[in-house]
């Protein structure tokens, strides 16, 4: 039984490494999401996430739109959940994604992003947020992480490679926007 897990694990870890092809170090990247609704969600120049710098597999950890994902789901779900009228500003400081990269594991797997509860996803965001008059009612800079996300798995069903990244986001926009006065 453990073997076909660590299997399933690996398999799905490797799906989670499929890349479009995209270098998210290029010089044309993009660094913010398109303008477009109350949320506007930019980030940092790549290379400075921990994601990359401590990453045993930079090329592959650079590759792919794996940061234009996180950004658009956090665009998504701040919209759902942000009163109307107030607007967001959000810029992604830090990542470092759940899983690493384990090369001495053995040659064929050192492309494989290996899932295991010493690397959870971390993050670090900055946010202004303004009421409807357009008045700044709270900013800050937030470091999220999920250190259970293991346990807070949903089933292995789900593919999703950011979904540990996902789920973390999730979990703090609805702490962040419960109340802007409560959080300072």
């Amino acid at each position: 039984m453990h073997a076909r897990l660590t299997a399933l694990s690996l398999t799905l870890a490797l799906a989670g490494c499929a890349s479009t092809g995209e270098n998210m170090l290029a010089a044309d990247a993009p660094r913010a999401l398109p303008d477009a609704g109350p949320v506007a969600v930019s980030w940092a120049d790549p290379a400075t996430f921990t994601e990359l710098r401590r990453s045993l597999n930079r090329y592959d950890s650079q590759r792919g739109s794996w940061l234009t994902d996180l950004a658009k789901h956090m665009r998504k779900r701040a919209e759902a959940q942000l009163p109307a009228g107030e607007r967001l500003q959000l810029t992604i400081v830090d990542v470092d994604r759940a899983g690493d990269y384990e090369p001495w594991r053995s040659l064929n797997q050192q492309d494989v992003r290996i899932i295991r509860d010493i690397y959870p996803p971390r993050m670090t965001v900055q946010y202004k947020r303004f009421d409807a008059n357009g008045q700044l009612v709270a900013e800050g800079e937030r470091k999220i992480t999920d250190p259970a996300f293991l346990v807070n798995a949903a089933p292995f069903n789900d593919t999703d490679p950011l979904r540990y990244e996902k789920r973390m986001i999730d979990s703090w926009l609805r702490r962040e926007l419960r109340d802007p006065v409560a959080n300072r």
